[in-house]
């Protein structure tokens, strides 16, 4: 009987070892580490050893000298970011795009997903699942293509097909800024609605069918399930992926706003975004540390952002934060 005792006692007193725990956890999980290891090398070689170059946002950079030999600047290039003309104009289209898209895009993507729950027909949800992710797989040159072949001046179809019949003059689109932040807002809408909705639809299809089942029996109507049920469990979905977009406030889908309006110069008032002024930087004016400078201050701010709405998620709905 003592015998059997101290055994236990020994066998507890070996388990508690957070070393030897952790071996026995690597060893039980070795085959998933193993898998894994592609994915941390890449993250490590693409998200981590780039940030040594972010001294030279601080250094005024010289290709003669290199990285380590160039001069020391200080806060010269963030300042120049803010003496641009165009600083005020970046940051007010990327923030104000981000604000439209977060609002509109969560909005179309719930709706969407509560319709494509309410499919009866499997084969039919799988089309329109289908259908709906194609433009979200689309590449943003040829998203470019189609936009410019409706708003060409000269072969563009709603010129050609659809004001010239109704006896109006052509529109040259891409010399109309007022009009491309509309333009921009339907095509992100338009190419991004599909991969938010199939997340929410897949949330909205872990749900409990009994609660259904049970508001049924209740009288409840479609409506009243929507609002009651769907829209409440579905909230902490919600905010975690608001929080997510909140993270990317201060960045911008650089194809939505280099390819789809061309590059044009005419259009830089309403398409000027922190990554499209950062690439234009570096590829037009070659300055590299006002470039890194610009995409330094891009990644410290979305940070702060991201801070502060968990930090006041966390106090209003503590579930629903992510961390």
């Amino acid at each position: 009987m003592k015998t059997n005792q101290s055994t236990a006692l020994y066998s507890a007193v070996i388990t508690s070892d957070p070393r030897k725990s952790r071996i026995k956890r690597l060893r039980k999980y070795r085959s998933l580490y193993i898998l894994a290891i592609p994915a941390i090398v890449y993250l490590i070689v693409n998200n981590y050893f780039p940030m040594a170059g972010l001294i030279l946002a601080f250094k005024n950079y010289s290709y003669s000298k290199g990285i380590f030999g160039s001069k020391w600047c200080g806060l010269k290039n963030f300042t120049y970011l803010f003496g641009s003309k165009w600083a005020g104009i970046m940051f007010r289209n990327t923030i104000l795009y981000n604000l439209v898209f977060i609002f509109l895009g969560t909005l179309i993507a719930v709706v969407v997903a509560i319709l494509l729950s309410e499919v009866r027909s499997a084969r039919a949800q799988k089309a329109y699942q289908v259908i709906i992710l194609i433009p979200y797989l689309m590449s943003t040159v040829l998203i470019g293509y189609l936009v410019f072949a409706f708003f060409s001046s000269d072969n563009g179809f709603i010129n050609n097909s659809i004001l010239k019949p109704l006896g109006f003059d052509p529109v040259k689109w891409y010399m109309k800024p007022n009009a491309w932040p509309g333009i921009l807002i339907f095509v992100q809408m338009w190419r991004s609605f599909g991969f938010q909705s199939i997340v929410f639809f897949a949330t909205i299809l872990g749900f409990d069918k009994t609660l259904y089942e049970s508001a049924v029996m209740d009288g409840a109507t479609t409506w009243q399930q929507i609002t009651k049920i769907t829209l409440p469990l579905l909230k902490p979905t919600i905010i975690i992926l608001i929080i997510m977009s909140i993270g990317r406030m201060f960045s911008t889908d650089f194809g939505l706003f280099y390819q789809v309006p061309q590059n044009t110069g005419m259009l830089y008032e309403a398409t000027t975004t922190i990554d499209t002024f950062v690439y234009r930087t570096l590829m037009e004016d070659h300055d590299v540390g006002r470039a890194l400078a610009a995409g330094f201050l891009q990644s410290v701010l979305g940070f702060f952002v991201i801070m502060i709405a968990n930090t006041i998620v966390r106090k209003v709905e503590p579930d629903s934060a992510l961390f």
